[in-house]
């Protein structure tokens, strides 16, 4: 494994080189030198990196479906289960784990399917903004993903972190760590959730062990998206500016005495950084500014959509300002009952704000330099273990099996990989969620096995002990 990205906590670094460059002297040299700390400093550590090759993609917009959307019921028709729906069968695996009888019977998919675009993607009744031409013709469909876990929160944290147990770094924060961020003013990664947190809460966002600048910052969904971004009527520009300088000087005194206190350089330019949001952010957030058109196309104008839709438009005005990685959790996928109600509720909030960011990027001539991927973190069964009749049909947890799709940044359009003729496992190009991460960081510019951090004795990284490109997937 190499180890050339293993950086030395930030305060180290800057503390080492401050005392060596002041140790030169009072010279004409010493204050140009002084000028380039002074830069360097104020850059922070989220100051853009070069990649370790030329990226495809620079920006990640990854829509997040919490619950684990049906593969069967959205992108992977399966005609046999229009054969075997309703015949049971006796499971003893669910009876010897404790997840139900073990009695178990085959579900149907309630809705129709057709293939749309170019490429033939085949893709359920219910996404109708998405199938139009336009858009259908961008999306990368992976059938091959295999998640390891059944339980929720271990597979958000999976999916999320590339670690099932928590407490690891987030792609978005490995992704930040690598690059830096392009714009200096806006954080480098950014979360929009519901009003509830997907299971397992920031956890799925966190910086891990990696400094707390890469972490994500959470936009809310009511109200402010980040509360107290406005200073108080009577506080200037000026008097705000001059606390932080005072701040900055107790603050910095102290990581000098204790520069062990990693915790305080990351407060100290979250600090800065805030100041800076105060002048950026109120214009990215104030989507008001978008024409009627604009918002028509994200669906703003229907109840069912506006939340999502939202989100997307958010999502394409912070890419448009530089953010990194951007996430946005969509909730309510978990239709163990209810299936043709819940999915078609679910497809109908996503399809119409989906479809329109991926065609507002590609207007834009963005899309090429932004990777919209859709995802959840685990597929569902062919079968189930509940019957309760048509009307409450559904489907369990299946980590052997799901569909993602991808759209630019470097992708090739079309359908990638095969679940076999049931839907309940991957048979063709089958790769375990760590090949998906690396393929992400690949399409930034980034190795996977150059992209290390040293922790808890060893060098670390987002696919845990290595993994491998999904060439498939690549354009």
């Amino acid at each position: 494994m190499s180890t050339d990205m293993k950086r030395p906590p930030l305060h180290t670094a800057s503390f080492r080189r401050r005392d060596f460059l002041y140790g030169l002297g009072a010279s004409l040299g010493s204050v140009a030198f002084s000028d380039l700390v002074a830069r360097a400093e104020k850059a922070g550590p989220l100051a853009p990196r070069k990649p370790h090759h030329e990226p495809k993609a620079k920006a990640i917009i990854m829509l997040f479906m919490e619950g684990g959307p049906s593969h069967l019921d959205t992108f992977d028709p399966k005609p046999k289960l229009d054969d075997l729906h309703l015949k049971g069968f006796f499971n003893a695996d669910d009876k010897l784990s404790g997840m139900g009888s073990g009695a178990r019977f085959y579900v149907k998919s309630p809705y129709t399917f057709r293939k749309v675009g170019k490429n033939g993607v085949s893709m359920s009744e219910h996404f109708r903004h998405m199938a139009e031409p336009a858009v259908a013709d961008e999306l990368c469909v992976y059938h091959g993903c295999q998640a390891e876990s059944v339980s929720h929160p271990t597979a958000l944290y999976h999916m999320n972190t590339g670690n099932r147990f928590g407490g690891d770094p987030a792609v978005g924060a490995w992704a930040n760590y690598g690059l830096g961020s392009i714009n200096q003013n806006l954080p480098g990664y950014v979360v929009m959730s519901e009003l509830a947190d997907p299971q397992g809460g920031s956890g799925n966002w966190s910086n891990g062990f990696l400094p707390a600048h890469y972490q994500g910052t959470q936009l809310r969904s009511e109200g402010s998206p980040i509360l107290d971004l406005a200073p108080p009527a009577w506080k200037t520009r000026e008097h705000q500016r001059s606390n932080l300088n005072i701040l900055k000087k107790l603050n910095q005194s102290h990581l000098e005495n204790h520069p062990q206190h990693r915790d305080l350089a990351a407060r100290m330019e979250n600090y800065e950084l805030a100041y800076r949001m105060q002048m950026e952010i109120p214009g990215i957030l104030d989507i008001g500014k978008e024409s009627k058109k604009t918002r028509e196309l994200y669906g703003l104008d229907d109840k069912e959509t506006e939340p999502f839709g939202r989100k997307c438009l958010l999502a394409r005005r912070l890419v448009e300002k530089g953010v990194r990685f951007i996430q946005i959790f969509s909730g309510g996928w978990d239709s163990h009952d209810f299936i043709k109600r819940a999915h078609r509720q679910r497809i109908y909030s996503i399809d119409k704000p989906i479809a329109a960011l991926i065609r507002d990027l590609r207007q834009r001539d963005l899309l090429d330099e932004t990777l919209v991927m859709w995802t959840g973190e685990f597929g569902r069964t062919p079968d189930n273990n509940r019957r309760g009749g048509e009307v409450a049909l559904g489907r369990d947890h299946n980590a052997n099996a799901m569909a993602m799709f991808f759209a630019g940044g470097g992708t090739r359009p079309g359908q990638v990989g095969a679940t076999d003729e049931i839907g309940n496992t991957a048979a063709e190009v089958a790769h375990p969620i760590r090949d998906v991460h690396v393929t992400l960081l690949h399409l930034l510019g980034l190795d996977d096995n150059k992209l290390t951090y040293f922790h808890g004795g060893r060098y670390k990284q987002l696919s845990q002990f290595g993994g491998q490109v999904i060439k498939e997937i690549i354009g």
